[in-house]
């Protein structure tokens, strides 16, 4: 009797590669793993390796999320080889992922890899593997490209991401970013504050936020009250970050401001209750120096799931739709983005009315990382890749 192909995601041995480490902050790498755990998959995470040299791998499994288990690693050789001898990092290599598979229960059945550093190549790992790459980020080097290498399917939040993984000779699919669905269960207040809250969630570190515009909405805003939610320190912070001197000058003038209250990196509960909170919700970001290029963000579906009005620089993604984001028209720079603001300030009620607030809700409710697995899942029956 034939094997009936099985294209489904459930049940199976799932290694997730994230160049992010698991922490407080939690971006598409971390939702995807607990959505896939929450599917009767055993998930592993991996984190990316520690800093000092060791041969330590240890595994810890998650009583919150059953099924997920944090995989920390040590590298017996200097990590520095891979910007010297990168043939010879990854012959190292081959032998440093057996180690770490050897304590899994069986072979994964899927690598599904969001790293774009190009550490663990497709080729280390086995045959039988299905082979996901999932960049969320723009490739910005030819280590970028060369993490795609090998692929079975590639996955991107932007088609300009995949535009340029072209060269992959395998299908290539947009999956728009995905939101917890507990974001959708949390109760959000339809009355405006007084005074008017500003909600920012993110990492403060990135060094392509507008510091210059960003500042402005806040001292030329003094009325208003603007909540920041990210982290300030590296040492707080799960999703790395800049500490040069500029960006200590920025997180210092933010906390000299009289109307910003920094809450640093929280849970996602309480980044969930806090972004309810307030009466509408900003992306500031250059796109000159933005790593997605101005393309697409994580937390733009995190702030449709509240429903409130945004206030944003251009997002390609999102152009014509009006009735999601108010956006800057430029791509070049963010002159008008203080104009917006100001707009949208004086006509709240406008922009928070519940067919609006229900409008966004709506598009983040049919974009949670159930609904986007659920698609993933259905991609791979259609092209009957199987598991």
């Amino acid at each position: 009797m034939p094997e009936v192909p099985d294209f489904k995601l459930t049940g199976k041995v799932i290694l997730v590669i994230s160049p992010q480490e698991w922490g407080k902050m939690f971006v598409s790498k971390h939702h995807y793993a607990i959505e896939l755990a929450g599917r009767g998959n055993d998930v592993y995470f991996l984190n990316p390796p520690s800093s000092s040299v060791g041969f330590d791998v240890s595994f810890t499994q998650l009583k919150e999320y059953p099924g997920l288990t944090i995989i920390d690693h040590q590298l017996w050789f200097p990590v520095n080889l891979k910007f010297h001898a990168i043939s010879v990092f990854h012959f190292l290599m081959s032998f440093h992922i057996r180690r770490v598979l050897k304590n899994l229960p069986k072979k994964p059945d899927i690598i599904w890899s969001f790293d774009l550093g190009n550490f663990y190549p497709f080729n280390l790992f086995p045959n039988k593997s299905l082979r996901i790459f999932h960049p969320v980020d723009e490739p910005l080097n030819k280590t970028a490209f060369d993490s795609g290498e090998g692929a079975d399917l590639v996955l991107s939040v932007t088609n300009e991401i995949l535009s340029k993984y072209a060269f992959i000779n395998c299908p290539k699919f947009f999956i728009q970013h995905g939101v917890s669905a507990s974001f959708l269960d949390v109760k959000v207040k339809s009355s405006v504050g007084k005074p008017i809250r500003v909600g920012f969630s993110g990492n403060l570190l990135r060094r392509d936020i507008d510091r210059l515009t960003l500042l402005r909405l806040i001292k030329e805003n003094s009325d208003l009250v603007f909540d920041f939610w990210g982290s300030v320190k590296v040492s707080f912070s799960n999703l790395g970050g800049d500490m040069g001197k500029e960006t200590r000058m920025f997180i210092e003038e933010l906390q000299n401001q009289p109307n910003v209250v920094l809450h640093g990196p929280v849970s996602a509960k309480e980044l969930e209750l806090g972004l309810a909170s307030v009466d509408m919700l900003l992306i500031c970001y250059d796109i000159s120096k933005d790593q997605s290029g101005g393309t697409n963000y994580h937390k733009v579906m995190e702030y449709l799931a509240i429903g409130k009005v945004i206030v944003s620089n251009n997002i390609t993604t999102y152009a014509g739709r009006d009735d999601l984001i108010t956006m800057c028209k430029s791509r070049k720079n963010n002159d008008e983005l203080p104009g917006l603001f100001k707009k949208v300030v004086n006509s709240l009620e406008y922009y928070n009315s519940t067919l609006m607030v229900e409008g966004r809700r709506s598009y983040a409710a049919e974009n949670t990382y159930r609904k986007q697995v659920q698609r993933i899942e259905e991609l791979l029956g259609n092209i009957k890749i199987r598991i």
